[in-house]
């Protein structure tokens, strides 16, 4: 909590619930949270890479998630995330004060996959 700024501003990219800006640290943490309810706790980001710049940096890691309720073993992309993203910061006093969340390639179709409010079966899911 330490490197976060209270005026925070998030970007998550995608056609899904939780795509958009998140306008506070207050929000950041709120988006954090529904991300951990709705992995029932399996969402995780592995850390791979770090660049430090001046003013910014960024970082690559792989992201691991499994849907609550899903199966262990299903491979849906409705359910199962595990693929890189790249998050990019910009940093003011020794805090972060803008983020943004990027994705490589066919991740990007995935990740609002995931994300979607819908089951495999076409079922509506909560947010």
């Amino acid at each position: 909590m330490e490197y976060y700024s209270e005026d925070l501003r998030w970007l998550v990219p995608g056609n899904h619930p939780l795509a958009g800006w998140y306008e506070s640290l207050d929000a950041f943490l709120e988006l954090m949270g529904q991300t951990h309810k709705l992995t029932g706790g399996t969402f995780r980001m592995d850390l791979e890479a770090v660049l430090v710049g001046e003013d910014c940096s960024a970082d690559v890691c792989r992201n691991v998630a499994l849907r609550d309720g899903a199966a262990q073993d299903s491979r849906s992309p409705y359910e199962r995330m595990d693929y890189p993203v790249f998050h990019f910061m910009r940093w003011r006093d020794g805090r972060i004060v803008e983020g943004r969340d990027g994705l490589f390639g066919d991740s990007a179709a995935a990740f609002s996959q995931f994300w979607a409010p819908f089951a495999p079966d076409g079922t509506r899911r909560d947010r």
